[in-house]
């Protein structure tokens, strides 16, 4: 897959991580960038626990559990504690 339809599988990766976070999304502009950045993250969280996708709907996984981990993660540091 290429650079333009792993930025594309981030968009929608994000979209959906967003979705799914009810309460963790920073928005529609940052949860796809969040998307794009979690589609690396997904890749590497991945790698290290062995697990191999290949195809649209396995590259869609991955980027989707990647940016549900990133956005749970910077969620943490952004809650609103008063």
């Amino acid at each position: 897959m290429g650079i333009f339809g792993g930025v594309i599988i981030g968009i929608i990766a994000g979209y959906v991580a967003g979705k799914i976070m009810r309460g963790g999304g920073f928005g529609c502009l940052v949860n796809l960038i969040l998307g794009v950045i979690g589609g690396v993250l997904g890749s590497w969280l991945f790698g290290m626990l062995g697990i191999y996708t290949s195809g649209t709907i396995g590259h869609l996984v991955t980027a989707t559990v990647g940016a549900i981990a990133l956005l749970w993660v910077s969620s943490l540091f952004s809650s609103k504690r008063h």
